[in-house]
């Protein structure tokens, strides 16, 4: 009987997203046995660990550098990433076998007394553990204040009523098991109007990866049955551009990368400056699905090329979705 370990952390976004891969394994391979064994991160250990300090790959990293040193001894077969976690440099003998079929991206703002961000009053206290949550929320609204706030969902939820509002992803709310209904969350931490930003996603968000030894063609094959190539395709453009930028995100950015039924990749990126007071650089372009890294590299040529003075009323975002 074939059997299969997945390396997960073990907050219970990251156990939900394994049971998932888990359970595409199971329904794609009679016979498989797949097990999930929890790993304990420096991310998961060292939550006081503020968004940007040192950069925020070295944030990222904090998360997934035991599950890889796991992987890369042979304790696990395959590790269950959360892909907007992953630095854009990885050990150079493991690489992506699978991505799943990509979840909602969205940002959304959840408060107990505002509908959305246009009815947040001047000064109110916005909670995020995201640097480039933050650029972007003062850039569209200068004014707000935007107050650290860490932990797993559950936790963020509970302090919610202690900020005018807070941001979560989606897809982590959705994989939860949280519902929404009229534009409200309903929760044991309360009731939260629930309003999508339009803001870009972290890069790989509500993507979920499965990372393999690149020499382990039985396990590769195996995650071939689940992998879902339109979103990996996307995921390489995003992924390549994060590459590009030197792996280690020290400047906020921000990327989203879709297919349309053409085969055709558009995307869309977002850059903070150092100089809080200097708008970001931003880009757009398209190009077809069978060269993801051609497209990055447009990306990364319009960012490298836009100075200080690139501005726009909003982020650029791509034309079509997936």
């Amino acid at each position: 009987m074939a059997r299969l370990v997945l390396g997960s952390r073990g907050s219970a976004l990251a156990l939900a997203q394994a049971t998932i891969v888990r359970n595409a394994l199971l329904l794609d391979n009679s016979g498989l046995v797949v097990d999930i064994k929890v790993l304990s991160t420096s991310g998961d250990r060292r939550q006081e660990v503020r968004a940007g300090e040192g950069g925020a790959a070295g944030l990222k990293g904090l998360f997934t550098k035991e599950i890889q040193d796991a992987l890369l001894h042979g304790s696990i077969d395959a590790a269950v990433h959360s892909l907007k976690d992953m630095p854009g440099i990885t050990p150079p003998e493991l690489g992506l076998g699978a991505v799943l079929a990509r979840a909602d991206t969205s940002d959304i703002l959840l408060s107990a007394d505002y509908p959305g961000i246009e009815s947040l009053p001047a000064g109110a206290r916005v909670g995020t553990g995201s640097v480039r949550r933050r650029r972007q929320l003062q850039w569209l609204r200068p004014g707000l204040e935007i107050v650290e706030l860490r932990g797993n969902v559950p936790t963020r939820l509970q302090k919610a009523r202690s900020h005018d509002a807070i941001v979560l992803a989606r897809a982590g709310l959705d994989r939860l098991g949280y519902s929404f209904s009229g534009g409200m969350l309903e929760c044991d931490a309360g009731s939260f109007h629930a309003a999508p930003l339009d803001i870009l996603p972290a890069i790989g968000q509500g993507a979920i990866g499965i990372e393999t030894r690149l020499d382990d063609a039985a396990t590769r094959d195996l995650l071939s049955s689940i992998d879902h190539l339109p979103t990996h395709t996307c995921i390489r453009v995003e992924r390549e551009l994060l590459r590009l930028l030197d792996g280690d995100c020290r400047l906020p950015v921000a990327a989203l990368v879709t297919l349309d039924d053409c085969g055709t990749l558009h995307a869309a990126a977002i850059v903070f400056p150092d100089d809080e007071a200097a708008p970001p650089a931003q880009a757009r372009a398209a190009g077809p699905d069978s060269d993801p890294k051609s497209l990055a590299f447009t990306l990364f040529q319009q960012l490298k090329g836009s100075s200080s003075s690139v501005s726009s009323s909003k982020p650029l975002r791509p034309s079509r979705e997936q």
